[in-house]
């Protein structure tokens, strides 16, 4: 553990946790949580979550982490990260520098992101899906990985989101789309085809048009 960290005691950390330096995490909050398959094991072995050896969350340095929050074993976050309340990320998640992860949103795991993302609150993002740098997600985005969920062979595919790309309040992206580096995806649009570099989705379905040039620059975040 590094130095001047702040851990409410109603927290809890499991597993090979560790938290960097300056970090503060509030209440009841879960780190290292285990994946379902070591927690069956840990069940079928009668023992404590609290007694069992497994990979924990690693928390970069200044980083801050609101209450309700849970972030499972396998995780590592980068400096800066930061959450808003009841956030909840799971296994096998990679996690750049200065990163949000606003309040009620969902990672399912398997999951790779950036630096300098900002994700608003209430948005899930499925399994296997790809964030670069300077991504914004807006808040309520819905983001797929079934292209026939519970019709067929469960393939995963989530969308990849490029370098400076923008998601709008409550869009949906459907599996396996990239949305190009600095495009945007406007409010409420459903994108159901991939968006070149530079260009805007709008609509439902969504179209491809122009992007204004005003907009033609990466985000500030």
């Amino acid at each position: 553990m590094g130095e001047n960290i702040r851990i409410h005691r109603s927290s809890k950390l499991y597993g090979r946790t560790s938290v960097g330096e300056g970090t503060v995490i509030m209440e009841n909050v879960t780190l290292g949580y285990p994946e379902h398959r070591v927690l069956m094991e840990i069940i079928k072995q009668g023992i404590e979550i609290e007694d069992h050896d497994h990979p924990g969350t690693t928390i970069g340095r200044d980083s801050f982490i609101r209450a309700g929050t849970t972030i499972f074993s396998n995780v590592k976050t980068g400096n800066g990260f930061k959450t808003g309340h009841n956030a909840m990320i799971r296994e096998n998640t990679s996690i750049g520098n200065s990163v949000l992860v606003g309040t009620n949103v969902i990672i399912d795991g398997n999951v790779k992101i950036g630096n300098n993302v900002s994700i608003q609150g209430n948005v899930y993002i499925p399994t296997h899906v790809t964030i670069e740098d300077n991504v914004f997600v807006g808040p309520c985005a819905a983001l797929a990985n079934d292209k026939y969920p519970v019709r067929g062979e469960y393939i995963a595919d989530g969308p990849t989101l490029r370098k400076g790309a923008s998601i709008g309040a409550n869009a949906t992206l459907v599996p396996g789309v990239e949305i190009g580096e600095g495009s945007m995806v406007a409010a409420g649009a459903l994108v159901t085809k991939d968006v070149p570099p530079w260009k805007l989705a709008i609509g439902c379905p969504a179209k491809i048009t122009e992007l204004p040039e005003k907009l033609r620059q990466l985000n500030k975040l």
